[in-house]
């Protein structure tokens, strides 16, 4: 190979790419148009051929060091200019687009705590009129804990917090996600799924309440309760969107109904895992502090529950419309 000739041809190509670089580098790949975008990806792959060209035939350190760096501004420019993309992505989804989606699912999300509130009023007024209906839902070792000995269970968490918040947050998870994919089954194991957790927090409340605990136990679960508990309605949201793509697919073939309203599931489930993932240290680390008054429990729960209302009530608005 002659040398100084492929250099002469090369260079005008290296020049470009360092010209385009220098202009994404000050201001950001998005400052490029569809066309150089295009010529930044072929000039960065006939720029890494050259370097191993001038590697195999020894045309100087120089050139090899001077090639080796214009590949790897290529590089990053090009993969992790994608990847700041996936990241805005990211932040302008849980910014705007999960309260979208939740705004969009409210009916089958409401149908998820009606069934859970349901649920729970009426075995809170089973439990107190009828001591076998609570023995029934409620372990034996907890009646006897709470009604002969006067305590709540959820001291057993203190000195084992890391441990207890991580089992507690795959338990949730994989109670959320067991009522999403109940929506495969027609949506019966989604209702299941709110019904049954429905009526162990009403008869839990009636151990309680009978047993002069009520406010200590309240005050344990407010703070983790204000994420965990809607986690839990977006959930069975998500599974009765699955649900009605089976039962009632509309205009739509069933496969597409599955498509279009399972998509809408997904979405929620992306934004139910951080919630419940917040939830779960919080349950691990403050709601059984005993060191934590409980007034402040009460506020920080009351607290979280509105700024997660106030967060999911948000609309992209002009904003939105402006960047498309």
């Amino acid at each position: 190979m002659n040398i100084q000739r492929w250099l002469a041809r090369r260079q005008p190509s290296w020049g470009e790419l360092d010209t385009l670089l220098k202009k994404a580098e000050k201001q950001g790949l998005k400052a490029l148009d569809a066309n150089e975008i295009r010529q930044l990806a072929s000039l960065y792959r006939s720029t890494a051929a050259d370097l191993a060209r001038a590697r195999t035939h020894e045309v100087g350190d120089l050139i090899v060091q001077d090639l080796q760096t214009l590949a790897t501004r290529s590089y990053t420019q090009i993969y992790q200019g994608s990847r700041r993309q996936e990241w805005q992505a990211l932040w302008l989804f849980y910014r705007w687009g999960f309260p979208a989606v939740v705004q969009q699912s409210r009916g089958y999300i409401a149908l998820a705590a009606g069934l859970f509130v349901i649920a729970g009023l009426v075995s809170w007024w089973l439990a107190w009129r009828d001591p076998a209906f609570l023995a029934l839902v409620v372990p034996a070792a907890m009646i006897e804990q709470v009604r002969d000995r006067g305590e709540l269970w959820m001291g057993s968490i203190v000195g084992i917090e890391p441990f207890a918040s991580t089992n507690i947050m795959i338990n949730n998870i994989k109670v959320s996600f067991a009522a999403v994919a109940g929506g495969m089954t027609g949506g019966l194991f989604t209702t299941y799924a709110m019904l049954l957790n429905g009526t162990l927090i009403g008869t839990i409340g009636t151990l309680v309440g009978q047993n002069n605990l009520a406010l200590p136990f309240w005050a344990f679960v407010f703070p983790h309760g204000a994420l965990e508990l809607p986690a839990i309605f977006l959930a069975g949201g998500a599974g009765f969107l699955l649900a009605r793509a089976l039962l009632f697919p509309g205009v739509y073939k069933r496969s597409e109904a599955l498509k279009l309203y399972g998509i809408q599931a997904v979405q929620l489930i992306y934004g139910i895992v951080p919630m419940l993932v917040i939830a779960g240290i919080i349950e691990g680390f403050f709601s059984p502090n005993p060191a934590v008054p409980d007034v402040l429990k009460y506020s920080v729960g009351i607290a979280l529950f509105t700024a997660l209302v106030w967060y999911l009530r948000q609309k992209p608005g002009d904003r939105l419309e402006v960047k498309r």
